[in-house]
């Protein structure tokens, strides 16, 4: 087991500085300079602009732009917007939004999503599975602004169920909606997994010898198959939070949700390099050591991943 995570934890490091660096390049490579654009319409001068410069390492080559970077990301720092503000500080107050819809998003695609795949793999060829197969694929076509608005004007304004907008009246009122949209993509990726998953399962060897020995069906179910087919839907489900945690931007956008995927947006349309950057980094890290946390978590459940 040492020998496994010690493994993926080098594999992370690995990534979060290739990741991190091409995104890093990316921001600061783009055409116009954005250090003379903070003057607007009339011209800083050119000292101040050295100066600026200077400050935020833009006057070196990208490779140690980076390493500077990368020096505060390691004490903690993500760097400094344009406007003098940490963007930790810009970060702090969106968090709490972007999480509140993050989990609910994910809880629904791990609730609602391992039942029907479960219903459907247990009753594979029946009516069920073909309607959640449907059902799923009808989901999943759909572009999720279309959703997005049309669950605004309908359960919103016509029905008056939810909040159109905002975040005023708290969880759950001001997140049910979003998150039901954003759940339904991951959802129906949950479900089909789960299904198949199941499906292999239930025609493996150590289930039939199972049933042969008369072991309860609600037994063989509850343990042996979800034990067994736990393990792609947990990975599944580690990508998706990161996913939902960086990925909420036009949802966020839909329901005027002050989280960090409109944070990242807005920063993107501005030119705010740093705040990019920092929020990039933040996501990464979120992801990969989510990523980690269930590769250890399947090995535990299934040792063959393990002993691979």
């Amino acid at each position: 087991m040492t020998r496994f995570l010690s493994r993926r934890l080098v594999e992370l490091v690995v990534v979060f500085l290739g990741v991190t660096f091409i995104v890093y390049a990316m921001v600061f490579t783009l055409p116009g300079d954005p250090i003379a654009a903070l003057g607007g319409d009339r011209p800083l001068p050119e000292n101040v602009v050295a100066q600026l410069r200077a400050e935020y390492h833009l006057d070196l080559p990208l490779w140690q732009q980076y390493l500077h970077y990368l020096g505060g990301v390691l004490t903690g720092d993500l760097g400094t917007t344009f406007t003098g503000r940490p963007v930790s500080e810009a970060m702090a107050s969106r968090w709490p939004v972007t999480i509140t819809l993050a989990l609910s998003a994910w809880a629904l695609e791990m609730i609602v999503g391992v039942l029907l795949g479960l219903a459907a793999g247990l009753r594979r060829g029946s009516i069920l599975d073909r309607g959640v197969l449907l059902g799923t694929v009808l989901a999943t076509s759909i572009p999720v602004f279309v959703l997005g608005v049309s669950a605004q004007l309908v359960f919103g304004l016509e029905l008056g169920w939810f909040p159109i907008a905002g975040t005023s009246e708290g969880w759950p009122a001001s997140y049910v909606l979003p998150a039901a949209i954003v759940a339904l993509y991951g959802l129906s990726s949950v479900s089909r997994l789960m299904r198949g998953s199941v499906a292999d399962t239930m025609r493996s060897d150590f289930v039939r010898t199972l049933v042969a020995k008369g072991m309860p069906r609600h037994d063989i179910v509850g343990v042996h198959v979800m034990r067994n087919s736990a393990a792609p839907v947990l990975t599944f489900l580690a990508i998706e939070l990161g996913y939902l945690l960086g990925g909420t931007v036009v949802i966020e956008g839909i329901f005027n949700l002050p989280g960090i995927g409109q944070l990242l947006f807005e920063s993107i349309r501005t030119h705010e390099g740093p705040t990019v950057v920092g929020v990039t980094t933040a996501l990464i890290v979120v992801f990969l050591v989510t990523s980690v946390l269930v590769d250890v978590l399947s090995s535990l459940i299934d040792p063959r991943i393990r002993h691979e």
